[in-house]
């Protein structure tokens, strides 16, 4: 079991001393939430909590581009990798993400991951002129030029929604940057099971991530995909703290957990900078 940093709660300002202390804690990664803008209002709904309440936090959270906070972070760092959890892909331009992907994956010494997945408002799709109802398809479009782009060779795509001819880019990483898809629906989970380099859970529970990966595995075994050694399954379990907790959790297959090692309460940098070194003195040595 390796354990991801959240830097969901956390003034921005804070990132570089947080991954820092991370990576001398033990954690193996720093992971952070993706948001582009906050509308005004919305007919959207959120599918993991209370709309108002995932509203309310976002309304009032300074969110940093994530491809900004990882370069960030990875340059006062060498060993701690990074990931948003999850992107917000197809709202973005592919090539452009390829670009600022393998980038980010070179200068970083290949310390970076594609937490991917979609956005539940609608917004986020229609003001940036992208057919929310096309969400799926774009979203395995996406993917698949990112990793065409990742191999450094000439590369063409061809569809309804992007028409290239060859090109390439350079510098690349030496290997690829691996892709978790991100989400809870069936839809989701296929994707993670049949493109995925491994699959990234939304805030939840034992008994719902139980649930999830038994299905996600059986995606994968239809797939042809679950005899693969490498695939990453990463959790958010809101209610695990123990090692105990962890160590069940690794029994379902989890490879990753993400988490936040203080109490809602502590918003000053080094009262979380001190629970992320109690974490690594008392948790991570009895579950690695």
């Amino acid at each position: 079991m390796k354990f991801a940093l959240l830097l969901g709660f956390s003034d921005y300002r804070d990132f570089p001393a947080l991954a820092q202390a991370a990576e001398q804690a033990g954690f193996n990664s720093m992971c952070m939430p993706d948001s582009l803008f906050y509308p005004k209002s919305t007919d959207s709904e959120y599918p993991y909590n209370d709309t108002q309440t995932i509203r309310n936090y976002i309304g009032a959270s300074a969110f940093i581009e994530p491809f900004i906070s990882m370069a960030t972070m990875a340059a006062v760092t060498s060993r701690i990798r990074f990931y948003p959890s999850v992107l917000k892909v197809p709202v973005r331009q592919p090539l452009v993400l390829a670009k600022l992907l393998t980038s980010l994956a070179v200068v970083s010494n290949g310390r970076v991951a594609l937490g991917a997945g979609l956005s539940p408002w609608k917004e986020d799709f229609t003001y940036n002129g992208v057919r929310f109802e096309r969400r799926g398809v774009l979203m395995d479009e996406c993917i698949a030029i990112i990793r065409g782009m990742m191999s450094g060779e000439y590369f063409e795509y061809h569809s309804e929604n992007y028409d290239f001819g060859p090109l390439k880019m350079n510098p690349v990483p030496e290997k690829p940057v691996p892709i978790l898809i991100g989400g809870h629906a069936a839809p989701a989970l296929k994707r993670a099971a049949r493109i995925g380099d491994g699959w990234i859970s939304a805030n939840s529970d034992y008994d719902s991530l139980a649930k999830l990966i038994a299905e996600l595995n059986g995606y994968r075994r239809e797939f042809g995909t679950a005899d693969r050694k490498d695939f990453e399954i990463h959790v958010i379990d809101s209610y695990a703290h123990r090692p105990e907790d962890f160590q069940r959790l690794e029994a379902l297959g989890v490879t990753e957990s993400a988490l936040i090692p203080w109490a809602p309460e502590v918003r000053d940098r080094q009262g979380q900078l001190d629970a992320i070194k109690r974490f690594g003195e008392t948790v991570i040595p009895r579950v690695q």
